[in-house]
């Protein structure tokens, strides 16, 4: 039977990308030595460092005013270190969700924070609009994507203020327009790589404007001056983002990403609205093409337990929901294929048919 791999994190990756990780574990760069043991001095190495960063550069066709960088520690770690360099007297937070509320509360611990608008009362159900952005603020933060209530941000909008945005679960899923954020930040995991590496795409210019004296490791600088091996970088997630980027390119870049995430949400969207057995979680409008909620209908509440080892028989990994919503989640990363949401489609209106 073929697993089909929903989870929320780490993501599915493209079957091409293990095998290159899997040949470099055994012989980097045709060395003789793995891509685990290789030093982080060596030419392969540092070539490909520099690769890596020229794919981020080209897909998302970054400015020559940015830097890119890759650090260890996640996109959490990114919540107090981003406050810690750009945060003069305060910040606006837009809170979409539970990793929106833990970001303000790293940013609290360098200055005063303004949310300007939260869903918190629908269960982030929706992306709030409409908000008033202060403009005293030293910068405005957003979740692009919520992967737990499966809401989205799909639009790179023009803010009066300097734009902070975490895109840790929909980097690469679509063009962006980079120019319109200060700092784009996120965790590899979810459709760039694995877990172990995070990314950080700044405008160099906004750096160097707080008065506080920030760590060495803190201070985003110190990692652009350094190329991000100021110390050892993660190595072996840095190479499976260099391939897994690769592979986007190969695939037509992100516009053809786009087309295909798109299908594939459709496609699952489209059942959970005709299929009487279940609902969608988050407003139409706003809802996320990488991760669809959905629960079962009120009229079949007690079935769920059945459809998740029904579901569960047929090879279908990770769909349960996280518990802050329940019900179902199906994360349609990058590379998750056509082929595994269709089979979960095929699977629920085999579900309705025996159960109807």
């Amino acid at each position: 039977m073929k697993a089909h791999n929903f989870n929320a994190g780490p993501c599915v990756l493209p079957k091409p990308v293990i095998e290159s990780a899997i040949e470099a574990i055994k012989n980097f760069d045709n060395t003789g030595i793995g891509v685990l043991e290789i030093s982080h001095r060596s030419p392969g190495w540092e070539r490909i460092m520099e690769e890596t960063e020229a794919l981020w550069r080209e897909l998302l066709q970054i400015p020559d005013n940015y830097r890119v960088i890759f650090l260890g520690g996640g996109a959490s770690t990114q919540f107090y270190t981003i406050a810690a360099n750009l945060l003069g007297k305060k910040a606006a937070y837009l809170q979409t969700g539970v990793w929106a509320k833990k970001a303000i509360k790293e940013a609290k611990l360098y200055g005063e924070v303004e949310i300007v608008a939260s869903s918190e009362e629908k269960n982030y159900t929706y992306i709030p609009k409409g908000y008033n952005v202060p403009l005293d603020a030293d910068y405005l933060h957003i979740t692009t994507n919520n992967t737990i209530y499966g809401t989205e941000i799909k639009e790179d909008f023009d803010c009066p203020i300097m734009l902070v945005a975490d895109m840790s679960s929909d980097i690469m899923s679509r063009p962006i327009d980079v120019a319109k954020y200060g700092l784009i930040y996120g965790g590899a995991q979810k459709n760039v790589g694995p877990a172990g590496v995070t990314f950080v795409i700044i405008r160099e210019d906004i750096l160097g404007k707080v008065d506080r004296t920030l760590p060495t490791m803190v201070d985003y600088r110190t990692h652009i001056k350094e190329s991000s091996m100021f110390n050892t970088p993660p190595v072996f997630p840095i190479f499976v983002m260099h391939e897994t980027l690769k592979w986007i390119k190969e695939l037509g870049g992100l516009k053809e990403m786009n087309r295909i995430n798109s299908e594939k949400a459709e496609l699952l969207y489209s059942e959970i609205d005709r299929n009487p057995m279940f609902t969608g979680t988050a407003e139409k409008a706003d809802r996320s093409i990488m991760n669809i909620c959905f629960v079962m209908s009120e009229s079949y509440k007690e079935k769920e337990a059945d459809f998740m080892a029904f579901a569960k028989s047929r090879g279908m990994i990770g769909i349960k929901g996280h518990r802050s919503v329940g019900g179902f989640r199906a994360s349609l990363y990058n590379a998750c294929p056509l082929e595994s949401v269709q089979a979960l489609v095929d699977c629920m209106r085999t579900f309705e048919q025996e159960n109807i």
